[in-house]
């Protein structure tokens, strides 16, 4: 599902050795995740290992690059008064398919505890919204994230 999306951000400059910096689209969709991972007030254990598997998975590292880029991405949205500046990067920077498998990505993170929580599907909704997903879409990624939950965990989901 995520094979253009993985090849594109494989090719990207690499980051190693300089600083970096919330318009690069690496930050900026570790920055998306976060928030999201971040948007119900409870971090659990799960999201963090699933944010960092989707980012090291999608850009081919691990280890202390990719320590480094889910610092950047947190400190990012930290810093950020707003989503728009994470989303004109990556509405730039991909594909329309691209974009609608990074909702997919989102919506693995919020999955990854097993429920769904209103604020969580806000921000989804939002970012579709501003990358350009249109609802049937962004409802499909969501869907889809909910069997692979549901099938990697042997339970039900909301959905």
């Amino acid at each position: 599902m995520f094979e253009r999306m993985i090849s594109f951000l494989k090719d990207l400059p690499g980051v190693t050795g300089r600083p970096m910096r919330e318009d690069d689209p690496r930050v900026a969709a570790a920055a998306l995740l976060y928030h999201v991972m971040d948007a119900d007030g409870d971090r659990q254990d799960v999201e963090w290992e699933r944010l960092k598997q989707l980012l090291a998975t999608s850009y081919g590292i691990s280890g202390q690059e990719l320590d480094r880029l889910v610092k950047a991405g947190e400190q990012a949205d930290n810093e950020a008064i707003d989503l728009y500046a994470f989303t004109s990067v990556l509405k730039r920077s991909l594909d329309e398919d691209a974009r609608k498998d990074f909702i997919g990505m989102m919506w693995e993170v919020v999955y990854a505890d097993g429920q769904v929580h209103e604020m969580e599907d806000n921000v989804i909704w939002r970012v579709a919204e501003l990358i350009g997903v249109e609802s049937r879409d962004r409802i499909e990624a969501k869907r889809a994230a909910a069997r692979k939950a549901s099938q990697s965990s042997g339970s039900n989901t909301d959905e």
